[in-house]
């Protein structure tokens, strides 16, 4: 692998075989490699694992978090491709392969992080058929920008559907207190940009009847639904990319509670009319500290993002921010001061975890039925 600064890494393959092009970015997370692998908010990218071992546990049928995986590439320290967990049914090289998506293991991945530390996200080639080192820093400084890529498309349904829930035996609900299940189940639309499985089984839990439409679906035909509230999903990419959901929202504004997770929230503050801009780095991790302004507390959350929204931006529009990052400062969460419309840019359904934020879903839904 060589990124477009000319760094080079070599490894040895574990997954798919061919020459692929990405944007590369470091996830922090210690656990849940398999939900990390299968985010749709990782289309395009190729993720490193700053974990120095993946794979222990194997992959199961439980644990993904969409129909496949969606990242352009999985990098590890190591990578384990004999499994010993009672829950595995396919070692993690295998279910790559299986999938088309290349794997390098034994790459210094303390190196390649600072490397993304110090410059930024980076575009990178990667090649298991060809090593020519000049040839594929020219692939890697010619790839395209990811916010010239029509991302969500390649991740969102292509049709409205019920989400069907069907939990595992060997799932665990991760449901806060903070009221009771409502005695009405209140219909949630879910605007699909890449939504993850474990919000749409956490809005079921919660008392929702869920209904997922693709992400160009208009607000008059979201309306049609009869929702009881609207809830726009995680994904990948640049958000202004997504200018019909944009409009979505904006037609959508004082007629059903909507409420905004990750992208989502994105989606909320440019149909608003705030600013976004792209982090050097992004946030992908588990690890990131985020404080409620109106509590003081402060809960370890869930993240996966490249862009944020500018809090400044706000100034001038009827929104309040809710949440900051204690990192850096960012912009975590907002609610317009009159609608019932407000977001977060965390990940409160985790999966990964950690779960401290995930009682934001029954919050939401609980607010639909008072």
């Amino acid at each position: 692998m060589v990124l477009e600064d000319g760094s080079v890494f070599r490894g040895r393959s574990v997954g798919a075989e061919g020459e692929w092009v990405g944007e590369v970015v470091f996830n922090t997370s210690m656990t849940g490699y398999q939900e990390i692998i299968t985010d749709p908010s990782y289309w395009g990218q190729m993720v490193v694992f700053t974990c120095p071992h993946i794979g222990n546990v194997g992959v199961n049928a439980d644990d993904v978090e969409s129909r496949q995986p969606y990242l352009r590439a999985v990098i590890a320290r190591e990578i384990c491709a004999t499994p010993s967990n009672w829950r595995s049914q396919q070692p993690l090289p295998e279910y790559l392969r299986a999938a088309g998506v290349p794997a390098l293991s034994g790459i210094d991945t303390r190196r390649l992080t600072l490397i993304l530390r110090e410059k930024g996200t980076l575009r990178a080639a990667l090649s298991t058929v060809n090593h020519d080192v000049d040839r594929l820093t020219e692939m890697a400084q010619n790839a395209p920008d990811m916010s010239t890529l029509d991302a969500v498309p390649a991740v969102s349904t292509d049709r409205d559907h019920v989400w069907e829930q069907t939990v595992p035996s060997t799932w665990v609900p991760l449901v806060g207190g903070h009221g009771e299940t409502p005695n009405k189940a209140p219909h949630v639309v879910v605007v699909d940009c890449g939504v993850k499985h474990n919000i749409l089984r956490l809005l079921v839990q919660c008392g929702a009847a869920v209904t997922v439409v693709p992400w160009q679906t208009d607000a008059e035909a979201i309306l049609a639904l009869a929702p009881d509230g609207v809830l726009l999903s995680n994904g990948p990419g640049d958000p202004e990319q997504v200018d019909a959901t944009i409009a979505t929202v904006r037609g959508l504004t004082g007629k059903t509670p909507i409420f905004g997770i990750c992208l989502g929230h994105q989606v909320i503050g440019l149909a608003a009319g705030a600013r976004k801009y792209k982090l050097p780095f992004g946030h992908h991790g588990g690890n990131h500290p985020v404080k409620e302004l109106s509590s003081g507390q402060v809960e370890i959350t869930a993240q996966n993002h490249n862009y944020a929204i500018d809090a400044d931006s706000l100034a001038d529009l009827p929104y309040d921010a809710t949440h900051i990052n204690l990192y850096d400062g960012t912009l975590e969460g907002m609610r317009h001061r009159e609608l019932p419309i407000w977001s977060v840019q965390f990940h409160p359904e985790a999966s990964p975890g950690p779960h401290d934020s995930v009682h934001i879903i029954r919050e939401f839904v609980n607010s639909l039925s008072a």
